[in-house]
């Protein structure tokens, strides 16, 4: 069975990938979210949530059992081996569920949100079109430490893990700016919605 027409969405920390998301999913686009994936296969006392802990230690975990992520964030961005090693632990397995996702969704293309597109390489596969959220740096950083409620540090730490704003342009085949406070993302959605369905039909890129 062929699968969906795919397209990757994907962009920096805060860069408002949900918000643009959330846009598609309203025009009934199926959306496959990497994120969401990892949250639930990281559930209270998963299989998976285990293993973190007994690399990463207890502290990594809530008192109720459950993944506390400020703490686990806190650990693997304080050395670069101990972020490739997370992502050695959870990648294989969120690649897995999203590729059986991607390949069983009915709508008719499909939206892979993978922030870590270009660092993974991961899903190249099975992606026909790239769809980059983009705005500056310094937006970034502001947008995590009110979403998350830390520090400037962490958060600059975190958007400098990730690719540079010009590696992931260069990998887009589409680009929306988001780099507005209160961006309208609508009228950009709609029309890239209309350029997907069509490829769609054609299967062209």
């Amino acid at each position: 069975m062929k699968r969906p027409y795919c397209v990757a969405l994907t962009g920096g920390i805060g860069s408002g990938k949900s918000r643009v998301a959330d846009c598609f999913a309203r025009l009934g686009v199926e959306v496959v979210d990497t994120d969401l994936i990892a949250r639930e296969l990281t559930t209270a006392h998963s299989p998976l949530l285990q293993t973190i802990a007994e690399v990463f230690g207890p502290e990594c975990l809530s008192a109720d059992g459950s993944l506390d992520r400020q703490a686990l964030r806190r650990i693997v961005f304080s050395a670069p081996d101990r972020r490739a090693r997370l992502e050695g632990i959870l990648h294989p397995r969120i690649r897995e569920n999203a590729e059986q996702r991607v390949n069983s969704a009915n709508s008719e293309y499909v939206l892979l949100v993978v922030p870590l597109l270009v660092e993974s390489g991961a899903y190249w596969d099975i992606v026909d079109r790239v769809l980059v959220v983009d705005c500056p740096s310094d937006l970034q950083v502001r947008r995590i430490m009110q979403r998350d409620g830390i520090d400037r540090h962490l958060a600059e730490a975190m958007v400098a893990a990730q690719a540079g704003r010009e590696a992931r342009l260069m990998r887009a085949d589409d680009v929306i700016d988001n780099s507005g406070e209160n961006s309208d993302l609508d009228p950009s959605v709609r029309r890239l919605h209309e350029v997907y369905l069509q490829a769609a039909k054609t299967g062209l890129t």
